[in-house]
């Protein structure tokens, strides 16, 4: 039993989620989707919810907020959308009031839905905003009082201070379950719906009766005798969740909870979508992927659930020497087979979705009230600038479709390192990763579970990842003894995935095969040499131009996006490597605006190619022909 006990401590912290991965396969995707790609246009609230949101006292709509919410569901919104470019809409079907108040509402979804899929727009819906208006859904289920969370002085949980007509509620809690998977089937059998959106997936289990039963019922399960010693334990069905700021076993015991509780409920909602038609989508909004992984919100594991989620996040740029960009969540929605949907709303936004995303281009617009816009809770209309890029990814989709990711280098991004260690170590793994994107490397981000697939790569990068599990060091070790080269930033694998103190791991490793990097030293210079100087991309131009390497049968591209505002980036100078040994025929720069392309000289030197872009205004896609 306790040897059991020991393997679920293990499974958890090694960021396994409940079972098999459910994000599909491509080929088991729908075929529009890899075809077509997304462009979409949102207006995902109900009415009801729009009134309340802003201002009135209840949920009953005007003349005029009718009159244009019918516009907003008529064929020329379709005709309007349609002729932006526009080929999939996420719109609403449920935000929490209750399937009463929203039946209207959602037969309206009904319609709209089916009147976009009669003009070949595909369609997502929203069926679950992750908090009650309990005004009117207690009205209708007065059992969801016990499936609201609570925080640590019992009170219910609000969404943000000028909501409070709002209520999280435990998405593990069997009733509020089962009421939302009739919300589910709802929108795929009756809305037909193409995917299915999640939001805000922020909250794990609280302080509430539920939350505390299932993790009581987890300790006594999962952890042996001495672990519950550890955490000063003796009957672990009356033991109290720590409180805020509390530290020790008992806070990483229950940090993991909450953050596999989430995403497990994320599984069980994808399978419940899947039971009924196996290829939907499903997508949720965790936000994106910030400098270090804060429980609840493990993308790792959340992300096996599904193809997409969301980052509402800053938008990019490079100002004062300073990259700001959502390069991190391009990356780890690649690397978990997701795309991530974003606002692109303008040129760079989406130069950058084109580089580093995958199949989607992002929101290019709101229009709620039959109001085109930029965005939610904006006026400002969408700038013609974006007419090309849309154009762009419609018309040179052959570019872009079935475009692997190149790259040398994996890092790790280590749950137990960076939320049970000290926080220097989820700032030296973000440190390292901004190296990697300022220096333009082509690397991938990769999450606990993920070191079956090290042999996609050269090298893998340990920094800030002093708490590995014995497995996860076989595996580091066996990738090494196979050819792998390991590159050590700080101390790696000094502590188990409690944070217990070992012996030095990978000691025993041939030096040839592991360059140590100190926290301050060059890491780029260290995978440069991890990579014995042969790396796969290298591209020298002034700071704020960012690259991702890509392939496709005969060929390799490489994305160029300028984050800089103020002109466009002169004579940057590419060099990359084409894989077994072949040459290159030809290199053609394209870009939004020159959608044909126009060929550049090169030069072929020591196995690898060598040519100069004259210019990257905002977005350039180097296309090199392999003979």
């Amino acid at each position: 039993m306790n040897t059991r006990r020991g393997m679920l401590i293990v499974l958890l912290l090694a960021g396994a989620a409940c079972g098999e991965p459910l994000t599909l396969p491509q080929e088991q995707r729908p075929e529009w989707l890899d075809r077509d790609g997304i462009v979409m246009a949102g207006s995902w609230e109900p009415l009801l919810f729009r009134v309340r949101r802003d201002g009135a006292e209840g949920y009953t709509p005007t003349e005029e907020q009718l009159a244009d919410y019918r516009r907003e569901h008529s064929p020329e919104m379709v005709d309007r959308l349609q002729a932006m470019g526009v080929n999939f809409v996420m719109m609403h079907c449920y935000k929490g009031a209750g399937m009463k108040a929203e039946r209207e509402s959602m037969e309206d979804a009904v319609r709209f839905a089916r009147l976009c899929h009669e003009r070949g727009l595909r369609v997502g819906v929203y069926v679950c905003s992750g908090a009650f208006l309990w005004e009117l859904f207690f009205q209708e289920a007065p059992e969801a009082r016990e499936w609201v969370l609570h925080d640590e002085n019992g009170a219910p949980v609000t969404y943000g201070g000028g909501a409070k007509y709002r209520y999280y509620w435990n998405r593990n809690h069997p009733g509020a379950e089962a009421y939302y998977r009739r919300i589910v089937r709802f929108a795929v059998e009756q809305i037909q719906a193409d995917l299915i959106h999640f939001d805000n997936y922020v909250l794990g289990p609280g302080y509430d009766a539920n939350s505390t039963a299932r993790f009581r019922e987890h300790l006594r399960a999962g952890f042996t005798p001495r672990r519950l010693e550890q955490m000063g334990i003796e009957n672990p069905l009356s033991a109290a969740i720590p409180k805020a700021g509390e530290q020790g076993l008992l806070r990483y015991a229950w940090d993991d909870f909450r953050t596999q509780s989430l995403a497990d409920s994320y599984a069980a909602m994808s399978r419940f979508c899947r039971s009924m038609r196996p290829d939907v989508l499903v997508e949720c909004n965790p936000g994106g992927v910030s400098s270090r992984i804060v429980p609840p919100i493990d993308h790792g594991r959340l992300l096996q659930g599904g193809e997409a989620f969301w980052d509402e996040g800053r938008a990019p740029g490079f100002a004062s020497g300073r990259l700001t960009s959502r390069i991190r969540t391009y990356k780890v929605a690649r690397a978990m087979d997701n795309m991530a949907f974003c606002y692109t709303t303008t040129p760079l936004e989406m130069a950058e979705s084109m580089a580093f995303n995958s199949n989607c281009l992002g929101a290019v617009c709101w229009f709620e009230y039959a109001a085109i816009t930029r965005r939610p809770a904006s006026a400002e209309p969408v700038s013609p600038e974006l007419a090309p890029f849309v154009r762009f990814f419609h018309t040179r989709r052959d570019l872009l479709r079935n475009a692997g990711v190149v790259a040398d280098v994996a890092v790790l991004r280590s749950f137990p390192s960076a939320v049970f260690g000290d926080a220097r170590n989820a700032a030296l793994t973000s440190a390292v990763e901004e190296a990697l994107i300022g220096g333009r490397a082509a690397f991938q981000i990769l999450h606990d579970h993920q070191l079956d697939r090290l042999k996609k790569y050269r090298v893998l990068v340990l920094a800030g990842c002093p708490a590995l599990s014995d497995e996860q060091v076989e595996r580091i070790k066996a990738f090494v003894r196979e050819g792998g080269r390991l590159c050590l930033v700080g101390p790696a694998a000094t502590h188990n995935q409690w944070m217990e103190p070992r012996a030095a791991a990978f000691d025993e490793l041939p030096e040839s095969r592991v360059t140590r990097c100190g926290e301050n030293d060059d890491v780029l210079a260290a995978v440069r040499m991890a990579c014995d100087g042969a790396l796969s991309l290298s591209v020298e131009a002034e700071p704020g131009l960012c690259a991702e390497l890509a392939e496709q049968p005969g060929r390799r591209l490489v994305h160029l996006v300028n984050y800089c505002s103020d002109g466009p980036a002169k004579n940057v100078a590419v060099r990359l490597r084409l894989p077994g040994g072949k040459k290159p025929a030809k290199v053609t720069l394209v870009s939004p605006g020159r959608d044909g392309g126009v060929d550049v000289p090169f030069a072929w030197l020591d196995g690898a190619v060598s040519f100069t872009v004259p210019e990257v205004d905002v977005y350039e896609i180097a296309v090199i022909a392999a003979e």
